[in-house]
């Protein structure tokens, strides 16, 4: 049987949810360094993760294997589950992603509804904020308050001085991926949860974060998944088309002070499905997923015809571009029953490092001294 794609395999496992609830390395000149991974046990000797690159692993939907592993780059080490050797308990049911602030990891555990909040050093547990409707993603507006997206029903509010939620944005619909721009939150919303893709409305909603209120929305194509802004502070949304490809797959930029959408590039190949929209850290190169790993200019005037990282038989799953250094990591999710694999390319897509990695490894997250 065919292996879905990504995105349509997370949204099949999500209807599971709503149902039951509701009822390399390529070659190279260069040899590849090999990384040193922890034995299953803790080591003796503490180590500070506060340098590390995080890998969230998602885990088995309904299986309560969610993960989290660290590479430490200083050490040339990789150590797996760091959460459980922490706290001597699981993270939970399907780690969607993570966020660092004031040296606290912000741990977005989707099907068990909650936010685990760790210290960074040591991974040891601080608090949990329960209360969420399958929590997505976590932006923050300042030092003391962030949102995040959920699968349903709303946005959830966090003071961030106490860990608690504050307050809920109104929206019943699916809300995915955030960006901040000046005084304001931009989130995409993919529409109602329960509703066919046809009667779905996407868009970018505007929230004016000093009232916590939606100002406005800009329509999207179906399924808008990813956004990033680029050095000339245009704001891009990569749209999926849908799970059952009721349209195709579109890459918008917007202006968001006229709040227009100003160019609109459409996906021609048919069955493919891009996802992980990324930029580097100047701001004028776009990645995303779609097979293999695809890099554009974003000045250039039509979607990239090939590959810079060819996928090779592998299920490429998670991606990220380094803050600092635009080095690319991406991450292979195999069957979705193996544990992973994650590798770390140049910004010429010439492999450096792989490391293993828990199952499904979907996200990554890079330590607070090493981002923008």
């Amino acid at each position: 049987m065919k292996i879905p794609t990504p995105l349509i395999h997370r949204y099949i496992l999500y209807t599971k949810l709503l149902l039951f609830f509701g009822l390399i390395a390529s070659c190279t000149k260069d040899p590849v360094r090999e990384v040193t991974v922890s034995p299953p046990d803790t080591t003796t000797v503490p180590v500070s993760y506060k340098n590390g690159i995080f890998i969230i692993n998602e885990g088995n939907y309904n299986w309560g294997n969610a993960s989290v592993s660290v590479i430490l780059p200083d050490k040339n080490l990789v150590i797996q589950d760091i959460f459980q050797k922490a706290n001597s308990r699981s993270l939970g049911d399907v780690a969607e992603s993570m966020k660092i602030k004031n040296n606290l990891g912000y741990l977005i555990v989707n099907n068990s509804n909650r936010i685990e909040v760790v210290t960074v050093d040591n991974f040891k547990s601080l608090t949990t904020i329960p209360g969420l409707n399958s929590p997505r993603f976590m932006e923050f507006v300042d030092s003391t308050k962030a949102y995040i997206t959920n699968l349903q029903k709303n946005i959830t509010v966090i003071d961030l001085r106490s860990n608690t939620i504050s307050k809920v944005i109104k929206t019943a619909t699916w809300t995915e991926n955030l960006l901040k721009y000046d005084r304001y939150m931009l989130v995409t919303s993919i529409g109602k949860f329960s509703d066919p893709t046809s009667d779905r409305v996407p868009v970018v909603y505007v929230i004016d974060t000093q009232t916590d209120q939606i100002t406005d929305s800009i329509l999207t194509g179906k399924e808008p998944i990813g956004m990033v802004i680029d050095k000339k502070q245009k704001v891009w949304v990569l749209c999926s088309g849908g799970y059952d490809n009721f349209e195709q797959p579109s890459l918008l930029r917007i202006n968001p002070e006229l709040r227009i959408i100003e160019k609109k590039f459409t996906f021609t190949e048919i069955g493919k499905v891009p996802s992980k929209l990324c930029i580097n850290p100047t701001g004028d190169t776009l990645y995303y997923l779609n097979g293999g790993v695809y890099m554009m200019a974003v000045s250039a005037s039509a979607l990239p015809s090939q590959s810079l990282i060819p996928s090779e038989g592998r299920l490429l799953y998670g991606l990220a571009i380094h803050p600092l250094t635009g080095h690319i990591f991406v991450s292979d999710a195999k069957d979705y029953v193996q544990n992973g694999t994650a590798y770390q390319y140049n910004h010429t897509g010439t492999l450096l490092k792989e490391f293993q990695t828990g199952r499904i490894p979907g996200s990554f997250c890079f330590s607070e001294s090493k981002s923008k």
